[in-house]
């Protein structure tokens, strides 16, 4: 029996590297995300699903224990992004980055852990941020998201060792994602910045010298969800080409 890995915003990205990553593996790749991915293999099923509503999410889940029955691995990966300062971060907007980026991974890991409670084991990883270490200017509302979900990985980590379930939560910085160029595609529009330019400064803020790509982070995610790791929960694992380290 193949073993079973659900992931959240799986369709782009990120997310699509860790289910290529995963399917590679050999696991059976479940993914929830509001639009299907083209990564199509006998082994990955797409469940539509808006992960800021609740009821979707208990939903999807319980279509994923009837038809396999258990979660090895969960990554929470769905989020998005929002530039602003506190005062211009309007009410809706701080609803919106709050209910997917931490509503949505306490809506999954509250559907979830009872099923890893009763097979004790499960590894749990959650997609936060190098702002879940550290602020940036204009991103208050995603700063606290991400700062967020750091402490949900640690107190997850600490309340569940007893079950054997892991808990840990992956950090990246700059990576090269269609979000990433949505960002500097606004940027320019509000600027009027050359993206050939923008995409250039980017690369020279990481002292490695480039910006990161999805399936770097997915080999992390990989390694951290797996048996070699068995020892590592609670822990903030960065891949940020040296950002942080500043």
């Amino acid at each position: 029996m193949s073993r079973v890995c659900v992931i959240t915003g799986g369709s782009f990205g990120i997310g699509r590297a860790v289910v290529e990553r995963f399917l590679e593996q050999g696991y059976q790749v479940f993914n929830l995300d509001l639009k299907p991915t083209d990564v199509v293999e006998d082994l990955s099923t797409y469940i539509q699903c808006d992960v800021s509503a609740s009821d979707q999410v208990t939903r999807a889940v319980a279509q994923i224990k009837a038809r396999v029955g258990r979660i090895d691995v969960l990554v929470s990966n769905a989020g998005v992004h929002f530039s602003a300062t506190l005062e211009d971060t309007s009410d809706t907007e701080f609803e919106r980055v709050m209910g997917i980026n931490v509503k949505g991974a306490f809506y999954l890991l509250k559907a979830v852990l009872p099923m890893m409670k009763a097979q004790r084991s499960g590894s749990i990883v959650l997609v936060g941020s190098d702002q879940s270490l550290v602020a940036k200017k204009n991103a208050f509302v995603y700063n606290m998201s991400k700062a967020a979900l750091a402490s949900m990985a640690k107190t997850t980590a600490l309340d569940y060792a007893a079950y054997g379930v892991r808990a840990n939560i992956v950090c990246p910085g700059t990576i090269e994602t269609p979000l990433y160029h949505q960002a500097i595609d606004r940027y320019c529009q509000r600027t009027g910045a050359d993206a050939a330019t923008v995409h250039a400064d980017e690369a020279a803020l990481q002292p490695i010298g480039r910006i990161g790509q999805p399936e770097e982070v997915a080999a992390l995610i990989a390694f951290i969800a797996s048996d070699e790791a068995k020892f590592i929960t609670g822990s903030l694992q960065v891949i940020d080409g040296g950002y942080t380290t500043q």
